[in-house]
This record gives structure tokens, sequence and C-alpha cells, in this order.
């Protein structure tokens, strides 16, 4: 693990060096260059992470896909969402307009003696030694953090308004491993806000929060994908699959409640370990039943317009939003 991350300080600070400070230097950000640094971090995570994404999980989706692709144009506006998150340039947009809120909340609190309670710390009277190591730490805060995004996905499928805005990331027909990052932006902007607040009270280092979020998004972009696996009678209770998670997608029984059509609710919320959904009574582990999607959209259910491309499928989940709040 520690001769993982000096690789990775290593690349990050060639890339920096290379690319990132003379582009910097060149539009006269000098002041920000510490920033930058770190934004380089998420800059090279969302390159490995595309480069396993288009190496290994590309292949075998066409090798063995759970449906042919009939409508490619509708997994062009997945790929934007997929380069807007992993190339760091979501987080960008955070920094300049939420960030410096967060920096200011947090501060506030160090003021009054609150800096937050720190996990490793927690652990260490009844565990002696074992937060020392670098890889049980980044577990510990792992599983946090998931039972954490269990709790919100469950919010996503529970709440009117929520629900609105993630309605969009299931509106997608086609699944494919680029649609994990298929969100409306204000739903993104909740979500991430809520738990870079979790990483703060919990005390996760800046370098371990990166490594938690790409890991998780590149377990999520497996999830997503096209493909038929499964991971085995045990394995499909340690690790989300595609399969288990394709059932969360399908039409009706990924977001509507036992009481039937019309209702919120759903299964296989978790989005790492399926021991979430296993402990709260909403893991299902059949195999994948029907088309991915929403009820509304069916002809016979009234045929509902979720847009085609980028910026419709954020216009309409505001009008959805603005609808049910």
């Amino acid at each position: 693990m520690d001769v993982l991350v000096q690789l990775f300080g290593q690349a990050q600070q060639w890339l920096f060096e290379a690319a990132v400070q003379p582009l910097l230097f060149s539009l006269g950000g000098g002041a920000l260059l510490e920033d930058a640094y770190n934004a380089t971090g998420w800059l090279l995570v969302g390159l490995l992470q595309l480069a396993v994404m288009l190496a290994l999980i590309g292949p075998l989706q066409r090798l063995r896909p759970v449906e042919p692709v009939r409508d490619r144009a509708a997994i062009l506006p997945d790929i934007t969402y997929t380069l807007l998150h992993r190339l760091g340039l979501f987080r960008v947009g955070l920094f300049f307009l939420v960030d410096p809120l967060w920096q200011a909340l947090w501060g506030a609190l160090a003021v009054h003696g609150f800096s937050g309670w720190h996990l490793d710390e927690a652990i260490a009277p009844w565990w002696p030694g074992v937060t020392d190591t670098a890889l049980v730490a980044f577990l510990a805060y792992l599983l946090v953090f998931d039972f954490v995004d269990y709790l919100l996905h469950r919010g996503q499928h529970q709440f009117e308004a929520w629900w609105a805005l993630h309605a969009l990331h299931h509106s997608q027909r086609q699944m494919t491993m680029w649609s994990d990052n298929r969100n409306h932006l204000l739903d993104d902007l909740i979500r991430d806000a809520l738990l870079v607040q979790i990483g703060h009270l919990i005390g996760v280092a800046p370098a371990q929060f990166v490594a938690i979020v790409a890991f998780g998004q590149l377990v999520e972009s497996l999830s997503h994908a096209n493909l038929r696996l499964s991971f085995g009678l045990i394995g499909e209770r340690l690790l989300v699959s595609p399969r288990f998670h394709r059932l969360h997608h399908a039409i009706g029984l990924g977001h509507e409640s036992e009481a039937g059509k019309g209702t919120l609710g759903g299964c296989n919320f978790a989005v790492l370990f399926p021991v979430w959904d296993i402990l709260f009574g909403t893991a299902d582990f059949r195999s994948p039943v029907g088309p991915t999607g929403i009820r509304d959209q069916l002809p016979e259910e009234g045929g509902r317009d979720y847009g085609r491309g980028f910026w419709a499928q954020q216009r309409l989940g505001l009008l959805r939003l603005i609808g049910r709040a």
C-alpha cells in the first residue's frame, strides 16, 4: 500500500510540473498552485480510472453483454457525465462555488473548539495499533463512507423531491460502464457535499479521501456495466456485482416499493458492499428481470421524457424538482 502511495505521489508530481503548473502560470493563476496540485491528484486518478474502463471493463462488455446496444446515441451523454466527473472538472466547479462555504463552516467550528471526531483515534483504544496500518485504516474509512452512501441512496429513493433529481440516473435504458455518473448536477452537489462533511467529521486525510472515492467510482463503473457477470454465491454478498446492481435499475423493482406502481422504494441500494442491504432487508439476489429504466418512461405508462442530451436532462430534472417540491 505504501509503495502504491509513493508511486502515485511521484506520478502526481511529474504531471503537475510537466503540464498543470506551466498552464497555471500562463493563465496568471500562480496563487492557486497548492489547490492545483491537489486537483492534479484527482486528474491522475480519473485518467487511471478511464484507462481501466477502456482496457478492461469495455472489452468485457463486448465479450459478455447482458443485452445488445440498440441506441448508442443515448450513451453519449453518459460519457460526457463521466469525463466531467472523472477528470475533476466537477470538483473544480465545487472548489470555486461551495468549498469556501465549507472551509468557513469548519473554521468557525474550530474556533469554538470542535475539530471533528477522528475514526482512527476512536478505534485505537479498542484495537491498539490496527489503524497504524495504512490498508486497515483505508478499509475502516471505506466502510463508514459506504454505509453513509447506502443511507443517502435510500434517501434518493424515499423523498419525492430528491427522487425527482435522482430519477435521471435511472432513466438510462441502455446501461453501460458509463452510466454511473449519469446524474443531475444538483443531485451530485447534495451527495458530494454531505460526503465531504462526513470526511471532515471523521478525520479522513485528503489522500485517503481521494483513494476512497476513486475505488468506489471504479467499482460503480463495473457494477453499471452491460456485463453478464455474477460473483458467485459468496462473492455476491461481499461486493456489489453487475448482476446485483442491474436489478436495482430494473423497471419497477429498483424504484418502487412493494406497495406497487407509483410508490417510492426499491432494492439493492448498496454502492460497494451488499452487507447494508442484507442488514436492512433491502437485498434482492434474484437474477435481473426485464429491461432497465423507469416505469413512466414506457409508452403505455405515459412515455415521460427524461431528455436525450446533457442540457435537456438537466433542465427536465429541475422541472421535475419544481413539480414535486
